[in-house]
């Protein structure tokens, strides 16, 4: 095994081409993604089928010149490049040598595995045995075909499109850039999308006719360049939706039992490497569990690392030196001043090499740096929220519908208007008096924030639109020249996965659109700039068809999400280090932005600026920029104009 790494290629519409230059276009899609693969690279070229196949190789396992890509299989049918991590690639091999399948070894790397499995079953089969984090694409010489393929969550990231002559494809779109002759232009509707959540939602990309391949599918290319829509080879709204029909009564007991079994073996599959290895550990639920789990299967102490700050409500470091005390990790902790945490969002356009504005992305970018500079792998506590029923919106959506879903629409949006129209702070003088008069009956912090919060979602006419009014961060009327906004899932209730319940809904809409759209992408940017590569334990397979198994009162109970996990970690830490409430890794943009980001933040969202391009409307822009200077945080509607803005200046 050698990767996390980045893989790029193109075809063109011909069959014979100038070898010299196909290599040339490869050598230079490669290097513009080095940070990668510090590591290796090297170019396949195939001239007369008119086929590039670039790689830049980050080296975990096998480190030898055997794990080497562009591999080609043994018996010379098959060409691949691969950027992930099979974690199960032994058993496969012994499957294939069982069955007398095996080709004579050159090394020890899964893509050597995978090749064989490709030769000996067939591309679908092979990846329905692989368990692991993969973007792939495989030249088959006999039938002039490339076929491209994502993991079934999206954890490795797979551009593809039409640039110029060519079809062509990259683990980031700095990728495709690089390629002579291309026109890339900006997709306004991907544009709206990106204002609404904060990132652009598969399949669009920032660019026009340039394209996010869906996780779980695969898509085929033939001899003239020539390409259909993506096909599943695996779903997770059909394995949720089978899993949760077939549940069966289980006692707490064993369900807790089975959850050690099935997560403490992911766990134990991806600590697996040759280079140092660590875990990021904020304190919170999820990680805390992850590195639990590594240090009882570890003999030496296992690597934690945390990413300190200056303000206090947004420090989880303390939480997280308790725990690695208790755990007995070695852990390594960086308290980072706010000049030095603001000092990465000049970078951030070229980390994210399309508009990208979870906020979060800044403590994550600073968290990978300090990784890398002690292990090459670290695993990560993502993905438990939207398995086991983390988000507080699970909550909040599923109370206040059954409050007020009921009432009259024209009521509450009444309601709503008169709430909206008091000033935050005027709500909070009020109820801080009514708090004095009534003793112990009110103990709400920002009441008035949280009145206005709850008026901009009063209005929902259904559950699905709540839930979209909820991950809105542009709410209402876009602030684009054009209107228009492609219909994606989360606005699209008939494309909803059917789930027993509505927060099971919301959690499977979540595992479907914002993890791999954001989490999974914010993580995998942040860390393959530093060269780091990351492991997700809670998007094994295993996990998620057993998470998908236990009813519903497993995973939340008494109010309260992520019940079983919780039981399960306090088996590893005492309840009283970890029960405290969720806490998101953040940094306080809506108060740099009023202080030393006011003049950034003032040129890109001046009126010539916001007006260059001809997309964005700068009035109803302006005019959100005044109402958070004046004290309203509307800073996550802001962030996602702010990071547009950065980009086009960095890439357009």
């Amino acid at each position: 095994m050698i990767r996390v790494c980045g893989i790029a290629g193109l075809k063109l519409h011909t069959e014979f081409a100038d070898g010299d230059r196909l290599r040339r276009t490869g050598e230079q899609m490669a290097d513009a993604i080095i940070h990668r693969g510090p590591d290796d690279g090297d170019v396949w070229v195939g001239a007369d089928v008119g086929v590039v196949l670039a790689h830049r190789r980050l080296s975990i396992l096998d480190l030898s010149p055997a794990g080497h890509q562009p591999m080609s299989s043994a018996c010379g049918r098959y060409v691949v490049v691969f950027n992930g991590e099979i974690y199960n690639w032994v058993s496969i091999r012994t499957e294939l040598e069982q069955s007398g399948k095996a080709p004579a070894w050159r090394g020890y790397s899964d893509t050597e595995v995978l090749l064989a499995g490709i030769v000996a079953w067939g591309l679908e089969a092979t990846l329905k045995r692989a368990r692991g984090m993969f973007a792939i694409a495989v030249w088959d010489s006999r039938e002039r075909m490339l076929s491209l393929v994502r993991d079934r969550i999206g954890e490795k990231p797979l551009y593809y499109g039409r640039v110029g002559n060519a079809f062509a494809f990259s683990s980031e779109l700095k990728s495709l850039r690089a390629i002579p002759g291309g026109d890339f232009q900006t997709d306004p509707g991907a544009l709206a999308l990106m204002l609404r959540y904060g990132y652009v939602p598969t399949p669009l990309s920032i660019y026009r006719n340039i394209f996010k391949l869906p996780p779980g599918t695969l898509l085929r290319v033939n001899a003239r360049g020539e390409f259909g829509e993506p096909e599943a080879w695996w779903s997770f709204a059909e394995t949720a939706r089978q899993r949760a029909a077939a549940r069966s009564p289980m006692s707490d007991a064993k369900a807790l039992d089975a959850l050690d079994e099935v997560l403490g073996s992911a766990i134990g599959e991806q600590m697996e490497a040759d280079v140092p290895l660590g875990a990021l550990l904020s304190g919170g639920l999820d990680s805390s569990m992850v590195v639990a789990l590594m240090q009882s299967r570890s003999a030496k102490p296992v690597r934690t690392f945390t990413i300190g700050f200056a303000e206090g409500a947004y420090d989880e470091a303390a939480h997280a030196k308790v725990v690695a005390a208790h755990l007995g990790t070695e852990h390594t902790e960086l308290y980072v001043s706010p000049d030095q945490a603001r000092a990465i969002i000049p970078r951030l356009p070229d980390m994210y090499d399309e508009p990208f504005a979870d906020s979060s992305q800044i403590p994550t970018a600073l968290v990978c740096a300090l990784t890398r500079q002690h292990v090459t792998v670290c695993l990560s506590g993502d993905a438990g929220d939207e398995l086991f029923g983390g988000y507080n919106r699970y909550f909040w959506a599923t109370s206040l519908w059954q409050r007020f879903g009921k009432l009259p629409l024209g009521l509450r949006r009444r309601a709503a208007g008169l709430f909206s129209s008091i000033s935050a702070g005027a709500w909070n003088n009020a109820l801080g008096a009514l708090s004095w008069a009534m003793p112990g009956r009110l103990r709400v912090s920002n009441p008035g924030d949280k009145l206005h919060k709850l008026a901009e979602v009063m209005g929902a006419d259904s559950e699905e639109a709540l839930y979209r009014e909820l991950v809105s961060q542009w709410r209402g009327v876009l602030p684009l020249r054009t209107p228009g906004e492609p219909k994606t899932l989360v606005a699209d209730p008939a494309t909803w996965p059917g789930m027993p319940c509505y927060a099971e809904r919301m959690m499977a809409v979540d595992t479907l659109t914002y993890l791999p759209d954001d989490i999974l992408v914010k993580v995998d940017r942040a860390a393959m700039a530093a060269s780091l590569e990351t492991r997700v334990p809670f998007l094994d397979e295993r996990v998620i068809s057993f998470a998908w198994g236990l009813p519903f009162e497993q995973k939340v109970r008494n109010g309260q999400g992520k019940w079983l996990l919780r039981q399960l970690l306090y088996r590893y830490v005492p309840q009283a280090m970890v029960d405290r409430p969720k806490q998101g890794f953040g940094v306080p943009i809506e108060h740099w932005l009023r202080g030393p980001l006011r003049d950034w933040a003032e040129d890109l969202l001046s009126p010539d600026q916001l007006g260059s391009d001809g997309l964005l409307d700068p009035v109803p822009i302006r005019a959100m920029w005044q109402r958070h200077l004046s004290g309203r945080n509307v800073q996550y509607a802001l962030w996602n104009v702010l990071m547009y803005q950065a980009w086009r200046r960095r890439w357009a």
